[in-house]
């Protein structure tokens, strides 16, 4: 299983937010998949017109499943009328960037 980062935009009418938002959830469950966060990201003004739509209302989630299902739940995902965008990304472990940040120590010979 790989995790992955899935940003969907829906319509920004609620009641197709809601619509999709449950159709989003059960299908990343049906492929197997393990919804391990959810995060609500609002209603925002889009770059450019999508579908005719000026407005759309982001989610992302964080999952886990297998990375030949990525395929599938993007053709289920795009056939969607409420939903303008998606996205899959794998999901990168956040490093710990205070190491970065200091120096190398020198070998004294």
């Amino acid at each position: 299983m790989r995790t992955y980062d899935v940003v969907v935009i829906f319509r920004h009418e609620q009641d197709s937010y809601v619509k999709g938002l449950e159709f989003v959830r059960n299908e990343l469950k049906n492929f197997g998949g393990n919804i391990l966060k959810e995060e609500d990201m609002g209603e925002r003004n889009l770059a450019y017109p999508i579908k005719k739509q000026e407005r759309g209302h982001y989610v992302m989630f964080v999952t886990e499943f297998a990375p030949q299902k990525v395929a599938e739940a993007d053709k289920i995902l795009r056939l969607q009328s409420e939903i303008l965008k998606f996205l899959f990304v794998i999901h990168e472990a956040v490093k710990d960037e205070s190491k970065k940040d200091e120096p190398k120590k020198e070998e004294s010979k």
